[in-house]
């Protein structure tokens, strides 16, 4: 079955650059779309592992099952990046946070949005909290497999160090986000790619949620190193793993990270389909087995024509509906006005420099020193301030975005910036200030969430 899989995936990675070689793939304008991972707690802020009900209660088509049976996936609508999208975006985030907030009421639970969960315990990371889908068990069971039975090895140093082992795959579910998803044209998606990668890092430093795990100080987002190494093949695959920045920057086809799959990573879920190969169910099954921070999507139009997306994985869940719209807001203009400009091309950023960029950023957020062309090394608040938020206002005016909604959200994010408070940062100064309550410090937390209040405007 292994054979037979990686056969098809082969084929569809043939008929796909067939494709793009003769411009078949879609080449219609820039839609963008969200993913929020969220939790599911009880009243004192521990997994509460009920997500059957919860989903057959709220019934709707855009809230889905995660790994964990404490976890769910809000998604939206695909929108058009025109106009008052930023709005729009907001509106129909908000209203079904609180829809799903009133349904989880009535449960005797609660939603939250945050990246990593302080206080989550062993305990709540068996397989019996497993969501019961079949592929779940099955991605388990093959990483265990590759993994020759050896336990899973999470090593992380902060403030604190945290070492620990796990006999399968669920600290995953530990670990929440926030993902954009950005449709370009296929004969520029590579470079928006390409900018993807390099804005990551200070994009990150601004938007760092997790320095928690486990009653822990760890990384400011401490999401990036705990995903990377629970579902790792061997103790710690590094570049070559199956959470990775990646390997390089694409040349000139987004295609080239597809093919790429093919060699360097062996086939996790050999599930055969009956379709069509202009389907790629293959190629895109196995692409799902690969988290690239920045991952590479194929999708269709509503007449069936291939595109290309980019899935913008960085950023933590939470704090706030409004705090994540703003994140968005800021990728999507610079991303645009470096592909405009011709930074992604010839900025002078090298791959191995974005890389260092992005870990840095994960272990220090707005306090890292970033690698940026022209300079000597930058802190992270500078280069957010004096280069990636003028940019967003450039990329964003070029997408026509009302000047209403750039100035509303890229102004939150500057603001957020300039105070430093950003989630992490409101975390670790409210946990001293409640001596080390982590129980207080997330009452608090998901009292400024449900105030709907942008996360540098908490405690003022």
């Amino acid at each position: 079955m292994f054979d037979r899989f990686s056969a098809r995936v082969r084929g569809e990675t043939d008929l796909l650059s067939s494709l793009c070689d003769t411009r078949q793939v879609s080449e219609d304008g820039f839609v963008i779309g969200f993913e929020i991972e969220a939790w599911l707690l009880d009243h004192a802020y521990f997994p509460s592992p009920i997500n059957e009900r919860f989903l057959e209660t709220l019934s709707h088509p855009l809230v889905v099952p995660e790994l964990s049976r404490f976890n769910v996936e809000l998604n939206s609508d695909p929108l058009a990046l025109s106009g008052d999208v930023l709005s729009r975006a907001m509106t129909g985030l908000s209203d079904l946070w609180t829809h799903c907030n009133a349904v989880a009421h009535g449960l005797d639970a609660n939603m939250v949005m945050i990246g990593t969960l302080p206080i989550i315990r062993d305990e709540d990371l068996t397989p019996g909290n497993m969501s019961p889908l079949k592929r779940y068990a099955a991605l388990n069971a093959e990483i265990l497999r590759h993994r020759g039975g050896k336990p899973l090895v999470i090593d992380i140093k902060g403030e604190d160090h945290l070492h620990t082992e796990h006999e399968d795959v669920m600290l995953e579910a530990a670990t929440t986000s926030f993902q954009i998803h950005l449709k370009t044209p296929a004969r520029f998606a590579h470079r928006y790619y390409n900018a993807s990668i390099m804005a990551s890092a200070p994009l990150l430093a601004a938007c760092v949620n997790d320095p928690f795990l486990f009653s822990r100080s760890l990384w400011e987002e401490t999401r990036i190193p705990l995903f990377e190494q629970s579902i790792a093949l061997t103790d710690y695959d590094g570049a070559s793993g199956r959470v990775t920045f990646g390997s390089g920057y694409a040349q000139s086809q987004l295609l080239e990270a597809l093919a790429e799959n093919i060699a360097a990573y062996p086939v996790l879920l050999p599930i055969l389909f009956d379709g069509p190969a202009e389907r790629f169910d293959h190629l895109r099954l196995h692409n799902g087995t690969i988290w690239r921070w920045n991952r590479p999507l194929v999708g269709f139009e509503a007449d069936g024509t291939a595109h290309f997306r980019i899935e913008h994985r960085t950023m933590p869940a939470g704090p706030t509906i409004i705090d994540m719209v703003a994140n968005a807001a800021c990728y999507f203009g610079v991303v645009h006005d470096m592909v405009e400009r011709g930074f992604d091309e010839r900025g002078g950023l090298s791959f191995i420099d974005a890389d260092a960029n992005f870990y840095n950023a994960a272990r220090h957020g707005l306090d890292a020193r970033l690698v940026w062309p022209e300079t000597d090394g930058v802190a992270a608040r500078d280069l957010l301030l004096d280069e990636i938020i003028p940019a967003a206002h450039r990329g964003l005016t070029a997408f026509d975005i009302n000047k209403d909604d750039r100035d509303l959200y890229l102004g939150i994010f500057e603001a957020r910036v300039r105070s430093g408070q950003t989630g992490a940062a409101w975390q670790r100064t409210e946990l001293a200030r409640r001596n080390g309550d982590f129980h207080d410090m997330m009452t608090a937390y998901c009292e400024g969430q449900r105030s709907a209040v942008p996360v540098h405007q908490w405690g003022l």
